[in-house]
């Protein structure tokens, strides 16, 4: 099951850089340019979000199934990127709080957000022993 998840959790990261950098671009051009806030970039934000609970999900199941099941513990590394991820799915929830906003302010903490996210997502890889 180890490697399936592994597999999953691995790729799935792709999927949330490439939604998170269209859904960034997306926000900051509609902020610049002062566009409305469209149903696409609902869609866009969901999208982000969902893939980072499915990826915190599978992100924990493969820490306790690692750490308990297998006996390989929770060394620090490990600890530290939970708490990173943890973080950066918590700020990408946040968008929710501005659904009642302009759209300009909308956009501009849409984008802010994502992008914040995915500097916490990459500081949490940057702790990850390199394999």
């Amino acid at each position: 099951m180890t490697p399936i998840l592994l597999f999953l959790h691995s790729y799935l990261r792709w999927l949330i850089l490439l939604t998170g950098i269209i859904a960034s671009v997306k926000f900051l051009i509609g902020w610049l340019g002062k566009r409305p806030y469209q149903r696409i970039d609902r869609i866009l934000a969901s999208t982000f979000s969902g893939f980072m609970d499915l990826q915190g999900l599978l992100g924990l199941t493969l820490l306790l199934w690692n750490g308990l099941a297998e006996g390989a513990g929770f060394p620090r590394y490990r600890l530290e990127h939970l708490g990173g991820m943890v973080l950066a799915i918590v700020l990408t929830h946040l968008q929710a709080r501005f659904k009642n906003s302009a759209d300009e302010i909308r956009l501009r903490n849409s984008a802010f957000i994502i992008l914040g996210a995915l500097a916490l997502i990459w500081i949490s890889i940057l702790v990850l022993p390199s394999q």
